[in-house]
């Protein structure tokens, strides 16, 4: 079954699968699941056997509805046909989860929190299920606003992102940082807080990490930038060591423009960033795009420094890039747009749906544009998308 690629994408409460064709970029609509609420992210097993999903019926966003179901559920993976069964009994959640990761041998998930911001984690048993939350030895700063959690490929350190809250309603700023612990078998201890300029115009949202180099690049969300930190043994430089501006027309800012996900491509020569923005103005009538820039942002990676350099920008053909991912062979990258918006054309008002699009990633690592899957989301969100090779 080598080669097999299904897209996962979630809809409010509904997980529906696609099989992938690297080589043509086509999606196939396959079967759906549903979950107990909205899906807020989910996490293949190492051994593509199952898959980790987060749940919540909170909504997104600082202030909005908070609700009272929360999971952390798996599901089992048919090796022939990718398609998702109940894995065991779910674990219950204390408040809404923003992400999750598992370590290098999904031993363990990892799941954080935003509202208020924490990190629990979870035991996975040898046959794939999920055995329960894993007391930790040491308490835990989780930081302001807890955006994701990632784990070290060695296993040995994770990594926190918490990105702050830009000063708005009279309220001032709240510092972000990169909370760092050494990470064994499940237990976070010796925690560390990378925060350049004690985390005030440092707003972090998502890292990723280099495949074979000790560089680190994490999406400034509150900067519109890209930075570079690096590693040195068990701890991570203090300060960035390169910091690129991820927009094609930053002197033509808009507002609720945000970068969000980061990738590193698996050869490690280029990285990628999302552009996205959703803000909408008034216009004959209607609430229309008020524009912004909802792209791509392409870097070639300097093979002896690690600096990222600006190759390009791709329009993504959709509103507010939520999610992109690559998939293994380097070849194709899928992205996912949370929610459709009218846009203005001329005089008149057109609307762009949520949608999946694809892109060939050339040998120079610039995007090409393929296709786009437009998406019935209804009331609903596409929050989660992401590829799994099992």
């Amino acid at each position: 079954m080598a080669g097999k690629l299904a897209l996962y994408a979630a809809v409010g409460a509904t997980l529906t699968q696609y099989d992938v064709d690297v080589a043509a970029a086509t999606l196939e609509r396959r079967s759906s699941v549903q979950l107990p609420a909205n899906i807020h992210y989910a996490v293949a097993h190492v051994s593509r056997r199952y898959l980790y999903v987060a749940t919540s019926d909170s909504s997104s966003g600082s202030g909005s509805f908070v609700g009272n179901t929360h999971h952390l559920s798996a599901f089992r993976i048919d090796p022939a046909s990718g398609a998702l069964t109940p894995h065991g009994a779910p674990c219950a959640l204390p408040t809404r989860p923003i992400h999750i990761t598992t370590d290098a041998k999904s031993a363990h998930v990892l799941v954080a929190f935003n509202r208020p911001s924490q990190l629990l984690v979870f035991a996975v048993n040898a046959d794939g299920t999920l055995r329960g939350e894993v007391k930790q030895h040491a308490a835990i700063d989780a930081g302001i606003f807890a955006h994701q959690v990632r784990i070290s490929a060695d296993d040995e350190l994770a990594i926190l992102v918490t990105r702050g809250n830009d000063a708005a309603g009279g309220k001032p700023e709240d510092p972000g940082s990169l909370r760092v612990f050494d990470y064994r078998d499940g237990q976070l201890s010796r925690e560390t807080s990378i925060a350049p300029n004690n985390g005030y115009g440092f707003g972090p949202r998502h890292l990723d990490f280099h495949p074979t180099q000790p560089w680190i690049y994490v999406a400034l969300e509150r900067q519109n930038a890209l930075a570079v930190f690096r590693r040195r043994g068990d701890t991570i430089e203090s300060a960035a060591a390169f910091t690129a501006g991820a927009l094609e027309a930053p002197h033509n800012l808009r507002p609720r423009q945000m970068v969000g996900t980061v990738r590193v491509h698996p050869n490690g020569r280029f990285v990628y960033v999302a552009n996205r923005n959703d803000a909408t103005s008034a216009f004959a009538g209607h609430e229309v795009f008020g524009g912004g820039e909802n792209s791509l942002a392409c870097f070639a990676i300097d093979a002896s420094t690690g600096e990222p350099k600006v190759i390009g920008h791709a329009d993504t053909r959709g509103i507010h890039c939520r999610n992109f991912q690559i998939d293994p062979t380097g070849k194709l990258l899928a992205a996912s747009h949370i929610v459709g918006r009218k846009v203005r054309d001329g005089d008149a008002v057109r609307e762009v749906p949520a949608c999946i699009s694809l892109f060939c990633i050339d040998d120079d690592g610039r995007l090409a544009f393929a296709r786009k899957y437009d998406i019935d989301i209804g009331a609903q969100n596409m929050f989660w998308m992401g590829l799994v090779d099992f």
